[in-house]
Parts: C-alpha cells; structure tokens; sequence
C-alpha cells in the first residue's frame, strides 16, 4: 500500500492567526542590555581625556524591566550632577529605544575624576 499525501488539500483550510502574544517570548541576555548601557553612557559623557576609561554598566533584567548601574569617569571641574543627570536621561533613553525595556532606574557612579588642565597652565603639580 501506498500513502498519499493530502498535498494540496491542505492549503483549502484557512490558516489560523495567532496573536503577537501567543507565539513565543524574546529574552534579551542582561549582558546585551549592559552594552547598550554603557555606549549610552559614552555618547552621554562625550571626549573624556586619553587616559580615562570608557564607561561600563552591569544590568539586571526582570521582565521587561532592566536597572541599570553605569560606572565613569569624568573630566574635572565640571558640574558632576549635571552630566551625571544627562547619562541617565540618555541611558534611559536609548535602552528603552533599542530593546523596548523600562528603565525606573540608573544608578551613575563616578570612579574616578580627571583634572583638566586650563588654558596656559602645565602639567605638573598645584600649590
């Protein structure tokens, strides 16, 4: 005995629509999400000098949630809550663009302060 195929008696059913939040889930590694953070945080900081380093970020993702904690370094005088506002208007910002993620929470902590030389004034010490 031969089987046959039903084929294309198949096709004659109407497809079933399943909706958008039926058909699977997207995880987003909190690894991913900490990238995003932390280059979020580089455009938010801008120039930084040479021997600064770039800002990092560890996540914790629970849900459709993530809190974030940036770690930087900023150029010194500056007003450090300011630019420590602008990182987390920017962080806010780009992880929820990019992944579709709340962010009730970022946490900057400046490591270390890099001081700026002014104009005329030379590398070397301060009295």
């Amino acid at each position: 005995m031969t089987a046959v195929s039903a084929g294309a008696g198949e096709l004659d059913r109407p497809l079933t629509v399943v909706p958008p939040g039926e058909r699977g889930a997207t995880r987003i590694a909190d690894r991913v999400v900490a990238k995003i953070a932390s280059q979020a945080a580089s455009e938010a900081v801008g120039t930084l000098p040479p021997d600064a380093g770039r800002p990092s970020a560890t996540v914790v993702v629970h849900r459709e949630v993530a809190h974030v904690r940036v770690h930087v370094e900023l150029d010194y005088p500056c007003d450090v809550g300011a630019r420590c506002r602008q990182v987390r208007r920017h962080v806010v910002e780009r992880v929820g663009a990019l992944v579709g993620m709340q962010v009730p929470e970022v946490v900057v902590q400046v490591e270390r302060l890099h001081l700026v030389a002014g104009p005329g004034e030379g590398q070397g010490r301060t009295r």
